[in-house]
């Protein structure tokens, strides 16, 4: 049974994980996007197909071409309309494409159907954003939030022409039960691997709950950098902190979270945790296998929306971002916006004006430290508002006391009596209820 796995993993992952896009010999692509006539959205078209391609060159394709369409309604079978088929395999025919990737979510029977139709590879967003996902994943547990996501998206995808298993056998022994057909034999396989990934992804997610509960006793406040992939939260963490966190100008360079410790200008101690960048369309089932992580952002005491200002589609960038934080039930966290990349502008009043359409917000370039110390005189003042005033009387039999104060408050005076260390000051909400022996009205 181990081998029949270890067998079934490997041909899993060199058909889907992007192993042949990561050919030496880029793989040639024809991306396709399609527009509903009526339908709302505050996400063009051309901005979707600009990002579908940076997706792609990411993921090691080379784009030779777009096709879009504007559709009354989605066909059923094809999702695009037959004579956009058949435009489609007059490109491929002249083009010498390899893969055609939609700009959007594929049934299965779509997929099946066009795979049919143009004799080609057909992958859609989601699948390209899986593939990324899994080359970036560099931690176990991102490892396993990206294999049960491959999962789920290739469960109902299977078909006879993926029954791989069909001559293989463990031992001389057949693989199949009685009555069992191959393609049944695969799919309980993978059900019983998704099951197995989600009581791991469980077992990680009680380790962070205790992890989190640790860092409240302690009263250290945790701040999450959120944002749109590639806005620069990776590049920002490193500044603040020395880390050497991995920044590449890619969509999805940084998968996994990274928590680092930060001194505010106050003299406290806070966690800046990196986080995984957002997407539009973001996959329904890459948000749930990723609860764990983004759990951080919900419990965090204070977010950074870090926005890339030079973006053309910096508004619909940042809904996109709003979308997800209420959809992991992080937007009731205090919040505020980094407007990053300041020194690509040409114009100081450029900035100024962007300003004016985010509440609580600072400009700074992350990749040179403008603007990065008045960023941390916000993050100051915001936790201090999230502070209560207190007046203690620490004897000197409990001096760790007065080096948590030190830590973690908030100090406008401090003075050595006879009987301890008199402070007045602000403590996190949290923290307060050690000190309330010796508080003084």
């Amino acid at each position: 049974m181990r081998r029949l796995r270890t067998l079934y993993r490997q041909r899993f992952r060199q058909e889907f994980s992007g192993d042949e896009i990561a050919r030496p010999t880029p793989e040639r692509a024809l991306l396709v996007g399609v527009e509903i006539k009526g339908e709302e959205t505050d996400w063009p078209l051309e901005n979707s197909m600009e990002e579908l391609a940076e997706l792609a060159r990411t993921a090691g394709l080379e784009v030779v071409g777009r096709v879009t369409q504007a559709l009354e309604s989605i066909h059923p079978a094809t999702y695009i309309g037959q004579g956009k088929v058949e435009q489609i395999q007059e490109i491929i025919a002249t083009q010498d494409v390899d893969i055609v990737v939609f700009d959007v979510d594929l049934s299965p029977t779509q997929q099946r159907n066009l795979e049919e139709a143009l004799n080609v590879r057909i992958i859609d967003r989601t699948a390209l954003i899986l593939d990324i996902f899994a080359k970036h994943a560099r931690t176990r547990e991102g490892a396993l939030q990206v294999e049960l996501a491959q999962y789920e998206y290739r469960l109902p995808r299977l078909t006879r022409q993926w029954t791989h298993l069909s001559r293989q056998g463990v031992g001389g022994v057949g693989l199949r039960g009685p009555g069992e057909t191959q393609l049944e034999s695969d799919r309980r396989l993978i059900r019983k691997r998704i099951t197995q990934l989600r009581k791991e992804l469980e077992e990680v997610r009680e380790h962070r709950q205790r992890y989190r509960q640790r860092r409240r006793e302690a009263a250290i406040p945790t701040v999450a950098l959120v944002g749109y992939t590639n806005a620069g939260k990776s590049t920002l963490l490193n500044t603040l902190s020395g880390a050497s966190v991995l920044v590449e100008d890619k969509l999805f360079a940084t998968l996994d979270p990274t928590t680092r410790r930060v001194k505010l200008p106050g003299g406290r101690e806070v966690l800046f945790t990196d986080t995984v960048g957002f997407i539009h369309k973001l996959p329904t089932m890459l948000v749930a296998a990723f609860r764990a992580t983004l759990e951080e952002i919900s419990e965090a005491d204070l977010l950074i929306h870090v926005v890339d200002i030079t973006s053309p589609a910096v508004l619909g960038q940042c809904r996109a971002v709003a979308k997800v934080l209420k959809e992991v039930g992080a937007d009731h966290v205090p919040i505020i916006t980094a407007l990053n990349k300041i020194d690509k502008l040409e114009s100081p009043a450029a900035v100024q004006e962007m300003l004016k359409q985010f509440p609580n917000s600072v400009g700074i370039s992350a990749l040179t430290g403008e603007g990065v110390d008045r960023l941390l005189e916000l993050v100051d003042r915001t936790l201090t508002q999230q502070m209560i005033d207190v007046v203690v009387r620490i004897p000197f039999s409990a001096g760790e006391l007065v080096s948590l104060f030190h830590r973690f408050g908030s100090i406008e005076k401090e003075e050595h009596t006879a009987e301890g260390v008199e402070i007045v000051g602000q403590l996190p909400v949290d923290l307060a209820g050690r000190f309330a022996p010796y508080m003084r009205s």
